[in-house]
């Protein structure tokens, strides 16, 4: 299974999107990062605290499930809904949606949708390890980590340390996930 980025690419590109992220906002005042269970939730956190470092200060950082707003529940009856978990009022304020992986643009939709029965944000960004190409929906990622041009037939896996025990992202056959 081909590695496309290693533990160290992917500290790389986490940083280099905090920075990107305070520089569009001119600081980390009124950001929240609210990641996508599971995976978007670890890398809101790392974010999170980068840019935290980085400006001296503590980014509110959340986890969302969206399990109750995706349109395919029906082919997915296996799946629990867990918790979401903000820990501030997301009204007012300038909201990045963290999630590992860009394909169809489905997920995103979901978490939009989540998000909107959780407050009105002043604006809702995305903030994505990988994007994978193969939108279904017109919906773009503000800041990416890297762009991965696949095919339909593979599968892009994430793994995290604090998750997976390694860290990498793969391309891996359909067949073989």
């Amino acid at each position: 299974m081909p590695q496309v980025m290693t533990g160290d690419d992917i500290s790389r590109a986490l940083r280099r999107i905090s920075h990107e992220i305070l520089e569009t906002h001119r600081g980390a005042e009124n950001v929240v990062l609210v990641g996508v269970r599971t995976r978007g939730a670890l890398l809101a956190r790392i974010l999170g605290d980068t840019i935290g470092s980085f400006e001296g200060c503590e980014v509110p950082v959340g986890s969302l499930d969206i399990g109750l707003y995706r349109d395919d529940r029906s082919l997915r009856p296996d799946i629990e809904p867990g918790p979401t978990s903000i820990p501030v009022d997301i009204s007012g304020r300038h909201i990045v949606i963290v999630d590992d992986v860009l394909f169809t643009g489905r997920t995103v939709r979901a978490a939009l949708d989540a998000l909107s029965d959780i407050g009105r944000a002043l604006t809702t960004e995305l903030a994505v390890l990988i994007d994978r190409g193969h939108r279904e929906l017109p919906i773009r990622a503000d800041y990416i980590g890297k762009n991965v041009p696949t095919s339909r037939e593979e599968v892009v896996r994430v793994r995290l340390v604090e998750s997976d025990g390694s860290e990498g992202v793969f391309i891996e056959r359909a067949e073989a996930a």
